[in-house]
């Protein structure tokens, strides 16, 4: 077996450890992937902390993975030692599915595997990107353009996927309303992405303190959601929402912001149900849907356009041994934008 250091937590509110894991030997289709950087994502929080189901300990988290290739099997095609890669959410699916053979991987009907946190082919636990090391199926793995950095690649995986997935299915394009609830990790890249494919871009954060970085980012307006008016000056403004919180919010007064034959999506994933009344959604024959990730050919193509837009997530790079204090400030909302671990500060552990 092939071993990696790594960062796992062992219980559902403690601190990161030091620890060993083991990554299986390569198969003939396998990429094993030395990690430069790994994005945080609150999933991974919310994973490790059990809000979304029972976790098996101990667990490295992290599906925000870019290295470089180190070794193939021998019947790799598609990628070469010395490649820049990533490797986000999923590492394998059943591939035979009708969502699979379309390149949706990630709505496998027989479900796709996690980065981390799940159960294998192999019958192995999956371990993620908050380690030194990675053996990954060469279909799971996408090709990072020379022109977009490692480290700032890192969340374009996770951040940037999932927000690119819904605007590009929604139909984000000149002449469409877009706004993006949130200004974080997700919200960030949302109006980045929305400018970039020419809509008419407004964010809508809870208070004006990001206004300035809002409209730096590239939107064309910002406003308060603490502010009662701001519902009142917006009803039926908007043909998409996409919202990034990952918190419960009054989903009934957002839906009042669609005009006729809006959506509003979410793609954040709180813990709480979010109650809609049926009446904001019929008088204006509005949609309230959702989103994952996007399959491993959109994000391919997310890649190169973040490359050809030059589009790249605000980020703060960190060491190891600060991932605890990274994730106390994520849930304080104390990033702008994404932390980045530095996997070198765990080589010589």
């Amino acid at each position: 077996m092939i071993t990696a250091n790594a960062r796992a937590v062992f219980n559902a509110h403690g601190p990161f450890e030091q620890t060993v894991i083991e990554r299986r030997d390569l198969q003939p289709y396998d990429v094993l992937i030395e990690i430069k950087y790994a994005g945080i994502c609150h999933s991974d929080i919310h994973t490790a902390r059990g809000d979304w189901g029972p976790v098996q300990y101990p667990l490295v988290p992290g599906h925000e993975i870019a290295g470089i290739v180190a070794q193939v099997g021998s019947e790799v095609t598609k990628f070469a030692v010395g490649d820049r890669v990533g490797v986000g959410c999923m590492v394998d699916s059943c591939r035979e599915c009708v969502h699979c053979r379309d390149g949706e991987e990630q709505y496998c009907l027989n479900g796709m595997t996690g980065t981390y946190g799940a159960i294998d082919r192999y019958g192995q636990y999956t371990q993620g990107g908050y380690s030194t090391r990675i053996v990954v199926t060469e279909d799971f793995v996408v090709r990072i353009p020379d022109g977009i950095e490692l480290d700032a690649a890192a969340p374009l995986l996770c951040a940037g996927i999932t927000t690119y997935s819904p605007l590009r299915h929604w139909g984000a394009a000149p002449g469409k309303k877009v706004a993006v609830v949130g200004l974080g990790g997700l919200g960030h890249m949302a109006v980045k992405f929305a400018r970039a494919m020419g809509a008419e871009v407004t964010a809508l954060s809870q208070t004006l303190k990001k206004k300035e970085d809002g409209l730096r980012l590239g939107a064309d307006h910002y406003y308060a959601t603490n502010d009662p008016e701001t519902f009142k000056k917006l009803a039926g403004s908007f043909d998409l929402i996409v919202n990034t919180v990952s918190a419960k919010i009054d989903i009934n007064a957002f839906l009042s912001l669609l005009a006729l034959d809006g959506t509003l999506v979410n793609v954040g994933a709180p813990s709480e149900p979010l109650p809609v009344q049926v009446f904001s959604l019929i008088p204006h024959r509005r949609s309230f849907a959702g989103s994952m990730i996007g399959g491993i050919r959109e994000t391919q193509e997310m890649l190169d356009f973040c490359a050809e837009h030059n589009i790249a997530p605000e980020i703060e790079v960190i060491a190891a041994s600060q991932i605890d204090e990274a994730w106390e400030r994520v849930l304080a909302s104390d990033v702008r934008y994404r932390f980045v671990i530095d996997i070198s500060t765990m080589e010589n552990e």
